[in-house]
């Protein structure tokens, strides 16, 4: 019993907290936002106005409200009505979905305030939450999200239970502190998450009724994603068509007597915090286990299944945290590198304080580099959009774009150019990175001489952007799995499901990055098919050994191959790459001059290749294709050609690419495709093409071969 402000006694009621989070990451279809608008974040929205008792948090991302004023402006007015009416608390974040610890401090800010600007504008209430992307918590957190205004969050349970707490002592809020800095913490329970909406309402009512009976005026708080109310497999249907949203929100209607929903700016503005807390680095559980590297997932996976009925022993098991993928996926590093790379750029420039053109520059250039920051394709498990080459595209187009307009604005001229050496991926080992006004190119001397990145930068075009095909833990799952899907309405971590018959005829992994002018030596015998299946058996010190700098400048890169290498023959090889540049007609061109060197006393003969990837993204569009002098090819075109020069064009991007191999004997081209998991199951994904330019040589004992490869880029007009 509780007394009231007049004196008299009331009855305890549990707070039911939901905080609602709607995102749809940068650069993903609009096919995609369309059909996640009708079968959820619209429904969803009725349904609450059908209810004015029920009151909840909602959470869109910057993406998905700038997509919704322009396509769906009547959306806003129900959003207007239902904050007006006190039935709704908007909460901010980061406006382009970062995962706010992984991005520069400056940077944070300024994503929390465009946020929480935008929602000031629009519908008149600066927001005092914010929503923390996949709930990814590190310490230094609360010193940021006060200096942004920000007074509460919302973690995991998981987060309180790595530090020690038992899950009867999160039926309220704590406060977390950094540097004097202080923010009020709300635990968002996993127990609810798998109950909403899997479950039957009485199952969640019964849950409920658990935690008041221990916790009277407490809070029972879930946070989760508002596509589980319709985006996922078969949960429109289970929320809307077969009444589960209509029945649980009339239920907690019914029960008011014990059971009220409250807002959780409301809730944290009139109790008193629980105490202080300090989190560990944490994010929600399925994705402490993603972050795992796939034999420790494995074993983690095992561990997790022997002490299912034993929670003593799961609360101390833990994955790794976040930041784990940047290690584990050395693409997700690269661009992430890439944005940190930009944003000190742009920072640099912000000291400034010259003309118009110049601050228009630097706005462009700024906002460029925070959509560059949304989340989702940094990482991959579920959910996460590494594996999605739009999506990861998304996200270089406008770092290329920012880049270019901060190197522009720095040098004040037209033409330039720079090379820096320097650990520009962060992975302990340097690399040469040269930038024009037209193109920029990354050197990567410690895996076989090869470039790791190569933008086109007046469209904005990265070139390569593929993945390395690896082991996932998941793969294993494909064998047993007979294509029927999963049966019921489960919760996404929970299905099974396929999107094509015989996946598994696709697993393969690659021995190294998918970078370009890897250099494959290999011996008589192999034929296409082995290049598809991975299986030329190529020596391994010219294609991912430690190359030597013999020169960098900011028109040469000179590279030597560890000396001598054994091939499969034992015979001792030596290489040279001898690259150079050049613009040309609005483009530019890059070529490799590369000698090849023999030491053994006996003639060796043998294949040499030169690898290229290029991904132009969408290889059912007829807007993209390979042309030879045989005809025109989509491209997930698989081939043998000879030729000695082949184009790949891409009329979306309005880019052009010729490869050029002088005296070459043909081509050979696969699709690379991997095999991933999203919340539709596993899906094939195409990845760019690997384009291996071919020759046969003989050497005499100490005998020199050369070759020219040069990859030049145009636009298309």
């Amino acid at each position: 019993m509780l007394v009231g402000p007049e004196g008299e006694l009331s009855l305890a009621k549990l707070h039911l907290v939901l905080l609602i989070h709607a995102h749809q990451p940068v650069g993903n279809f609009d096919d995609v936002f369309e059909q996640a608008y009708a079968h959820s974040y619209r429904p969803f929205v009725e349904m609450l106005l059908r209810h004015p008792s029920v009151r909840v948090g909602l959470h869109y991302s910057g993406p998905l409200l700038e997509w919704m004023e322009q396509a769906h402006p009547e959306y806003f007015e129900h959003l207007r009505k239902l904050v007006e009416r006190g039935q709704v608390e908007l909460v901010g974040g980061g406006f382009y979905e970062p995962i706010l610890i992984a991005i520069p401090p400056e940077d944070r800010l300024e994503q929390i305030r465009r946020l929480s600007d935008y929602l000031e504008k629009h519908f008149r209430r600066r927001p005092a939450g914010a929503w923390l992307a996949e709930r990814v918590w590190e310490a230094p957190l609360p010193s940021s999200l006060v200096a942004a205004g920000i007074e509460y969050t919302l973690v995991d349970d998981n987060h309180f239970i790595c530090a020690g707490y038992e899950l009867n002592q999160l039926n309220g809020y704590y406060v977390a502190e950094d540097l004097g800095a202080t923010v009020k913490v709300i635990p968002g329970l996993k127990a609810l998450r798998y109950l909403i909406p899997y479950q039957s309402v009485e199952e969640v009512l019964n849950f409920l009724r658990g935690i008041a009976s221990e916790s009277p005026d407490g809070m029972a708080t879930m946070g989760d994603d508002c596509e589980k109310f319709g985006v996922w497999p078969g949960t429109y249907e289970h929320c809307y068509r077969n009444g589960w949203l209509e029945k649980f929100l009339a239920a907690v209607e019914a029960n008011q007597d014990w059971l009220v929903t409250t807002t959780p700016g409301e809730y944290v503005a009139t109790h008193e915090p629980l105490g202080r807390a300090e989190l560990p680095n944490a994010s929600y559980t399925e994705m402490m286990e993603w972050a795992l590297p796939t034999p420790a997932r494995q074993r983690f996976h095992a561990l997790q299944q022997e002490f299912s009925s034993r929670s003593d022993v799961l609360a101390f098991l833990r994955g790794s945290g976040w930041r784990n993928f940047l290690a584990k996926y050395p693409e997700a590093s690269l661009l992430h590198q890439k944005m940190l790379h930009v944003s000190e750029k742009v920072r640099r420039l912000k000291k400034s304080r010259r003309g118009k053109a110049f601050q228009e520059g630097l706005v462009a250039a700024t906002s460029d580099l925070l959509r560059a920051q949304c989340n989702d394709a940094y990482w991959h498990g579920i959910f996460g959009g590494l594996y999605a080459p739009h999506l990861r595209t998304a996200l270089w187009r406008p770092l290329v774009r920012s880049e270019t307009l901060a190197d522009g604005l720095a040098h004040r001229s037209k033409r330039y150019a720079e090379m820096k050496r320097c650990d520009f991926d962060a992975d302990g080992r340097e690399e040469i990175y040269v930038t024009s006004e037209c193109f920029a190119a990354l050197f990567d001397p410690a895996d076989g001489g090869t470039v790791a990145e190569i933008d086109f930068r007046p469209p904005g075009v990265t070139l390569i952007n593929s993945i390395q095909r690896r082991p996932e833990p998941y793969h294993a799952r494909l064998q047993n799995l007979s294509g029927g899907g999963a049966k019921g309405v489960v919760s996404i971590h929970d299905q099974a499901r396929v999107k094509e018959e015989g996946l598994e005829r696709w697993l393969r992994y690659d021995r190294w990055p998918r970078h370009c002018f890897r250099l494959l030596l290999f011996g008589g015998g192999k034929t296409h098919e082995d290049y598809q299946q991975l299986r030329l058996g190529e020596d391994a010190a010219l294609a991912g050994g430690a190359y030597t700098v013999v020169e960098a400048s900011t028109s040469k890169v000179k590279l030597a191959s560890p000396e001598p290498s054994g091939d499969h023959n034992g015979h001792g090889w030596r290489v040279e790459k001898d690259f150079s540049w050049n613009r040309s007609a609005g483009g530019f061109e890059i070529g490799c001059d590369f000698t090849l060197s023999y030491s053994h006393p006996e003639a060796a003969r043998t294949n040499i290749g030169m690898e290229l990837v290029i991904n132009f993204l969408a290889p059912a569009r007829p807007d993209r294709y390979f042309e030879s002098a045989s005809g025109r090819y989509p491209l997930r075109w698989a081939a043998a050609t000879p030729a000695s020069e082949l184009r790949l064009v891409d009329e979306w991007q309005k880019v052009a690419v010729t490869i050029a191999g002088p005296d070459a004997r043909e081509f050979w081209i696969a699709p690379i495709e991997t095999v991933s998991e999203s919340e539709e199951g596993f899906e094939r994904v195409y990845q760019g093409s690997q384009i291996l330019t071919l020759w046969s040589a003989e050497l005499a004992p100490g005998a020199f071969w050369k070759a020219r490869l040069v990859l030049r880029v145009s636009p298309l007009v």
